[in-house]
């Protein structure tokens, strides 16, 4: 079953299946084919499609950034505070006392790794997204509750292949669908 969807620009292909192992075939079909852009989507984790489509994860590099910026961030300013701005000697310790300096560096260290890794999550799964091309497709609703899709995108190098496409009708996918970059399906 082919259906199509009225528009200009061709965003991607979508393929619906029944099984996730469907989907783990095809998926690891596009890999094998040097595909590079294409997603899946599925109403919970298949733990197989973590091993296909791999991609790289910034995350810890940017929570690990955003700790270090943390704590010297709160070194800097507690040497500032106790040496420069308003030194106190208290009871004959060295003004820059390190020990005292522990609990704000470990606060900031914490906050600052938190921030980072939620606005690298964020930015790494490309939100805020208002809108998803995969949204004008009505059967995708569906992908939440029991059905799992694989979507090929058109700007890949490879999908320019003739082949394919004549390629994607042979997975037995129960529906293959042009969704289109700007329009709305129409009933």
């Amino acid at each position: 079953m082919t259906g199509q969807m009225s528009g200009k620009r061709l965003y991607a292909v979508a393929l619906e299946f029944d099984s996730p192992t469907q989907l783990v075939e095809a998926a690891r079909g596009m890999h094998d084919r040097g595909v590079k852009r294409f997603e899946t989507y599925s109403p919970y984790p298949v733990k197989e499609l973590d091993e296909i489509i791999p991609g790289p994860n910034f995350v810890p590099f940017w929570t690990l950034t955003g700790g270090l910026l943390g704590a010297l961030t709160a070194l800097a300013m507690e040497y500032y505070i106790a040496v420069i701005d308003y030194p106190t000697n208290i009871g004959g310790r060295p003004l820059n006392s390190w020990p005292a300096f522990i609990p704000i560096t470990f606060e900031l260290t914490v906050l600052f790794a938190a921030i980072s890794a939620f606005v690298s999550s964020l930015w790494s799964a490309g939100l805020p997204l208002l809108h998803h091309p995969v949204f004008n497709l009505r059967e995708f609703a569906r992908a939440s509750e029991d059905r799992f899709f694989l979507f090929v995108e058109a700007g890949d190098d490879a999908f320019a292949v003739g082949d394919l496409r004549s390629w994607l009708a042979t997975l037995n996918a129960l529906a293959i669908w042009d969704v289109d970059e700007d329009s709305e399906e129409e009933a």
